[in-house]
């Protein structure tokens, strides 16, 4: 992060084009305007456009304009977003999810600024901006897959700024967590709420796959439900709980290793089910058929899941996203192929408990 502010510095101090990179949710945006506010262009317009906002037509409309009665709605003339960054920052988000056809009039504006609005016939003028592009895409790759530009690939990426994610980035979690606590506090006018070590442990050892968007997020609905008091494992998002259960489950690792190991397949899958609200039937089942999942794969995911339902099997297919009615084709399928786990031991000591189902082989 030191170096990245030094970058940040250096590029304030010319008017190089700027390709920032990135996973969604890391600060691109933020780190363009640090850019252009201790830049020389500071006075001037910053313009932001989402290249993956619009379709083509009104994406073009948008950045370079439109005259009247260039398309159905078009009542007046409009000038675009580029010309409103004139002598300022113009500010390309997501550039990776353009088609080529959007690529290739990017290629004649960042070369000599010239505009050319939608239904006109001829250049409509020049404009001197200075272009921030940003992408969480690798591009390289969708280069070598014919889908990105190679020639608007080098005119941009002149001065490149490589975010981190925020699970490698160490003591950072903790510092932002305390930052957007109090933001958070004093933006709702309510009382300071406090994180207990086993909750601020959580917290800070989660793999933020929505990085800095996905923290401050998480504070703020921690910050609203939970003024003015400790903040307990409990009180955190199920999300989160979801993430820890499922690491409970997976060897021990040093917080360098968990910072910078990608996650297992398992890991993917359990995410697109609990999180992403896929089947168990259409993710983790194609998979193990395919011998893309492994035994002892299958064996984690449900161990995770039973660890998650205090053993019931009832709740685990809740969990995995099927219908009641699958409860006894999951565990003919666990049976069949010796991935199907007692539930006693994941089972909390209660008197006269009549909870937890009782399964068997059908």
């Amino acid at each position: 992060m030191q170096r990245l502010r030094e970058d940040v510095d250096a590029a304030a101090r010319s008017d190089a084009k700027v390709l920032i990179v990135g996973e969604t949710g890391v600060g691109k945006e933020i780190v363009a305007r640090m850019i252009h506010e201790t830049g020389r262009r500071r006075t001037r317009n910053f313009v932001t456009i989402n290249c993956a906002g619009l379709p083509d037509s009104l994406l073009e409309s948008e950045l370079f304009g439109h005259v009247r009665g260039s398309f159905t709605g078009a009542y007046r003339d409009k000038p675009g977003l580029a010309a409103m960054a004139h002598n300022g920052t113009l500010f390309l988000d997501e550039l990776g999810e353009t088609s080529l056809r959007m690529q290739a009039l990017l290629l004649r504006f960042v070369e000599n600024g010239e505009i050319q609005r939608v239904g006109s016939d001829r250049i409509d003028g020049r404009v001197d901006v200075r272009i921030i592009a940003a992408t969480n895409r690798n591009l390289a790759k969708r280069i070598g897959e014919g889908e990105f530009r190679e020639d608007l690939y080098y005119r941009l990426n002149v001065i490149r700024l490589a975010i981190p994610p925020l699970r490698e980035r160490g003591d950072d979690v903790t510092m932002l967590l305390r930052h957007y606590l109090s933001e958070s506090a004093t933006t709702h006018q309510v009382d300071l709420p406090r994180l207990t070590p086993t909750a601020e442990k959580i917290l800070t050892s989660h793999r933020w796959p929505g990085n800095v968007r996905e923290l401050k997020n998480v504070v703020e609905r921690l910050v609203i439900r939970h003024s003015g008091r400790d903040i307990v494992p409990d009180d955190l998002p199920a999300e989160i709980l979801d993430a820890v259960t499922f690491a409970h489950d997976t060897s021990p690792q040093t917080p360098t290793q968990a910072a910078t190991e990608t996650k297992s397949r398992a890991e993917v899958l359990w995410d697109s089910m609990v999180v992403g609200g896929e089947s168990f039937w259409t993710v983790v089942y194609p998979a193990f058929i395919d011998r893309e999942l492994t035994k002892t794969d299958l064996r984690q995911i449900v161990k995770a899941g039973l660890q998650r339902t205090q053993g019931n099997y009832r709740k685990l297919v809740e969990l995995f996203r099927m219908a009641p009615g699958d409860y006894k084709r999951f565990l003919a399928f666990l049976y069949q192929h010796d991935c199907h786990l007692p539930f006693h031991g994941f089972r909390e000591p209660r008197a006269n408990d009549q909870s937890a189902p009782q399964p068997r082989a059908e």
